[in-house]
């Protein structure tokens, strides 16, 4: 039998030292036991600036609005955790295109991604108070495609059809509006030679697929005006990733699953030839990261720092191997 005496665990830059002390009773020698994993955390993860500020906004609003119906139109963010506390909070969801069905009166949040012009203003006929957390660059698209628009320019948008922020920039485009998802449906796409367009990107696409996009529809339209919007930490996200992926044995993506920033930072992480894996909570984490040597943790956009805290937890917890020598027929 053995007697466990002290477990001391020390971290220091990410690296986990598990060391153990313990004796037999009827053989007392001291072991030391050392098991020893580096975790890295990517330069750039976990929330951004707009998802931030909407969830900030939500929870003043649910403090300032006790008697008033608090809704917002679409989810919040792509992160269930964090839904199912704003919920517990008193948030309530609607459909994105249920504006209509929100009570006269009521408080209406606008999430990051936006919204069509339409809808602001079916909640000012309603008389609804409307808190607008679009996110600034998400703003600043819109306003372009509006601009552009006037113009009778086509505006031809780089994005995830899903995604919310493309119903929003296609409300102000109107018919104007063309959406262009990969490669394969820029060269497919039909304008006249020299039309007049102009090329927006999703806030959260992929830098290299916009610029691939970018350069197949200029041959096709030389009079096609590139503009790249997309937000630079989205970019600093990936760029990040890259470096993850070159020091790391096996990268956790950590997100909603219908998040499509974190399943393009998976895809992305995959693409680099590292083993990555996408997981919404730490009891997801696949077995074998817990005896690799180097893991790198990522996270979307919407995922909460709670949850990449507990990710990391789990894995110094979970990593930490006993091993030991002593008499066999003790």
């Amino acid at each position: 039998m053995y007697l466990f005496h002290t477990v001391i665990v020390q971290q220091n830059r990410g690296n986990i030292l598990i060391i153990t002390h313990f004796s037999s009773f009827s053989n007392p020698k001291n072991y030391a036991i050392l098991d020893f994993m580096t975790i890295i955390r990517s330069d750039v993860l976990g929330y951004c600036f707009g998802v931030r500020h909407a969830i900030e906004a939500a929870h003043t609003a649910l403090l300032q609005n006790k008697r008033k119906n608090v809704y917002t139109l679409g989810p919040l963010i792509h992160n269930k955790h964090a839904l199912d506390e704003l919920e517990k909070a008193g948030l309530r969801m609607l459909d994105e295109n249920d504006a209509s069905q929100a009570e006269d009166g009521s408080v209406v949040i606008i999430r990051a991604h936006g919204v069509p012009p339409e809808v602001l203003e079916t909640l000012e006929k309603k008389q609804c108070t409307v808190i607008n957390a679009t996110c600034t660059r998400v703003k600043a698209s819109q306003k372009i495609a509006r601009e552009y628009t006037a113009k009778n320019c086509t505006v031809i948008f780089t994005g995830d059809e899903k995604h919310g922020e493309v119903a929003g920039i296609a409300g102000y485009a109107k018919n104007h509006f063309v959406l262009v998802q990969n490669c394969d449906e820029a060269n497919a796409l039909y304008l006249p030679k020299d039309a007049n367009a102009v090329l927006l990107s999703q806030t959260t696409f992929s830098e290299s697929e916009f610029n691939a996009i970018a350069k197949l529809l200029k041959s096709k339209y030389p009079n096609l005006i590139v503009m790249n919007t997309i937000c630079p930490a989205t970019k600093a996200r990936q760029d990040a990733l890259a470096k993850l992926c070159r020091n790391a044995d096996g990268v956790l993506v950590v997100g909603g699953k219908n998040s499509a920033n974190t399943k393009r930072l998976l895809l992305a992480a995959r693409a680099y030839g590292c083993r990555a894996n996408l997981i919404e909570q730490a009891d997801e984490i696949p077995a074998d990261y817990f005896s690799m040597d180097t893991v790198g943790i990522t996270a979307g956009a919407s995922t909460p720092d709670e949850i990449i805290d507990e990710v990391e937890k789990t894995l110094r917890e979970r990593s930490a191997g006993a091993y030991f020598a002593g008499d066999s027929n003790e």
